[in-house]
């Protein structure tokens, strides 16, 4: 029996959800293709589902593949990251063999994170060639653990490196999540900065903070103008803030009918 569907039927046995089995330390997708043999987990990740599942971890494995020839080289990786020490995880992963189902997936996450942390330090002694060279080499390897923070830090530290602008991916997101808490913390200025920072600045939400941040400025007629733009889209959140700026600016009876729409 494979390893998926025992590990499911071991979960279905205890009436658990997949969500529930997988806790705080690996993801309901990860899960799901362990589960339906897509993936294969590492050992780490192994022993910790067979714990929440209270049963040993030879239970999921087939009998003759208890154990992987690649087991020291990757304990040796994994204490070289936990030291900080890059170059060393890179001289341990040299003695990785073959395609291993149990590792690669975790191997190459290794490599990409000791790949990256060596450039970033070249980048600072100004060897940007090397640097750009080791970024490239972590963006060919491929890994269900790279997620979008680190490859989105390596694509930055290619710019540095590289010059090309056109591969700086982009930040709007965050920005429009940092200025939202500026904004929460009573920060217009701030939050009026990352908004005009960012590189599209025709959406509803972006209109609904920049007006939020001209109202807290008492800039009434600028704050109206962009709480029209946003709504269409959030009425029930606009509404309350026109009414607002109306009555600043002496309309009460555009004040008057923005109050009755909150009715």
């Amino acid at each position: 029996m494979e390893l998926g569907i025992r590990l499911k039927q071991a979960r279905l046995a205890l009436g658990l959800s997949q969500r529930q089995l997988c806790g705080d330390e690996i993801t309901r997708n990860m899960l799901s293709q362990i589960e339906n043999g897509s993936a294969r987990p590492s050992m780490d990740t192994l022993r910790y589902l067979a714990a929440r599942l209270g049963k040993p971890v030879s239970y999921f494995l087939e009998e003759e593949t208890v154990t992987s020839p690649n087991q020291p080289a990757m304990t040796a990786a994994r204490s070289a990251w936990q030291a900080g020490e890059a170059h060393a995880v890179l001289t341990a992963l040299e003695a990785y063999r073959g395609r291993d189902p149990v590792f690669d997936e975790e191997a190459n996450l290794l490599r990409y994170l000791a790949l990256t942390a060596l450039a970033e330090a070249a980048l600072e002694t100004g060897k940007k060639p090397y640097a750009a060279s080791l970024l490239e080499q972590a963006g060919s390897l491929s890994s269900i653990y790279i997620t979008a923070a680190p490859e989105h830090r390596r694509r930055l530290l290619l710019a540095r490196a590289t010059g090309r602008q056109e591969s700086l991916p982009s930040i709007d997101a965050e920005l429009l999540l940092h200025a939202r808490a500026a904004l929460d913390g009573s920060d217009h200025l701030r939050c009026a900065a990352l908004l005009d920072g960012m590189e599209e600045k025709n959406t509803p939400a972006w209109y609904l903070l920049r007006g939020r941040a001209y109202l807290m400025a008492a800039d009434h007629a600028a704050a109206a103008k962009c709480l029209h733009l946003a709504e269409d889209t959030v009425p029930a959140e606009t509404a309350p803030l026109l009414e607002i700026c109306y009555r600043e600016m002496g309309d009460y009876k555009m004040a008057y009918e923005y109050a009755c729409r909150q009715k």
